[in-house]
């Protein structure tokens, strides 16, 4: 079943986890179980050009359990980016606000704006939009 649930959802999510095997090591992937928490750091994100991917997902989707090992990846690879990880059923008002309606949802964020949103597991369009808007603006001298 879960390989039509990916299917439907677009996705190499078996390859991703072929590509990424999990690991035990600390993640850098933040975690947020507070709205309260999760807005002051949105808010103090909004003053970076730092981009930010904010994975929504649940305990119970399986294809979202597929996709966390490449996150955990992705996040090592590009530590100039910040990965968020926020559950819906914890923080459905920010699921909400954020239109989340199927899962794995990855909202692509810079300066508290929406660049990319990918819906489903499909981790090689996620990197290619990472390395496509992760490069800070650049200034003129």
């Amino acid at each position: 079943m879960g390989g039509i649930v990916s299917g439907l959802l677009g996705g190499d999510a078996s390859a991703a986890a072929a590509e990424y095997p999990s690991s035990s090591e600390p993640s850098r992937v933040l975690e947020f179980h507070s709205s309260q928490r999760w807005r002051l750091h949105f808010n103090s994100a909004k003053q970076s050009p730092k981009l930010m991917v904010i994975d929504f997902s649940a305990k119970w989707c399986g294809p979202c359990k597929m996709m966390e090992p490449a996150l955990r990846a992705m996040a090592d690879k590009y530590p100039n980016v910040d990965f968020i990880k926020i559950d819906v059923d914890e923080l459905s008002d920010v699921a909400q606000e954020f239109g989340v309606q199927a899962m794995p949802t990855l909202v692509l964020m810079k300066q508290g704006k929406e660049v990319e949103r990918i819906i489903g597991t499909k981790t090689a369009e996620l990197e290619s939009k990472i390395t496509k808007h992760r490069e800070l603006p650049k200034f003129a001298a």
